[in-house]
């Protein structure tokens, strides 16, 4: 098995902190030096660590974007 090679190319922004700290981010991140791509996970404060996550490529980015401008999130609440 090979060992997971990442790159976070930018921050886009902090979404949510979990009890233990780690930090829900979405940033651009090069997997195994291939395209950038979106990414939504938990990560511990040195980016170590990392929990299970979504990964969007630009288009599937852009349609999720088109999907949360017109969510009406007061049904969330």
């Amino acid at each position: 098995m090979s060992d997971l090679n990442f790159e976070i190319v930018r921050t886009i922004g902090i979404i949510g902190e979990g009890s233990k700290g780690w930090k829900k981010e979405v940033n651009i991140i090069r997997w195994n030096e291939r395209k950038p791509k979106l990414d939504i996970r938990d990560w511990d404060e040195k980016h170590d660590k990392m929990g299970r996550g979504v990964t969007l490529h630009s288009n599937e980015a852009e349609n999720l974007k088109g999907i949360l401008l017109d969510l009406d999130f007061e049904e969330l609440k």
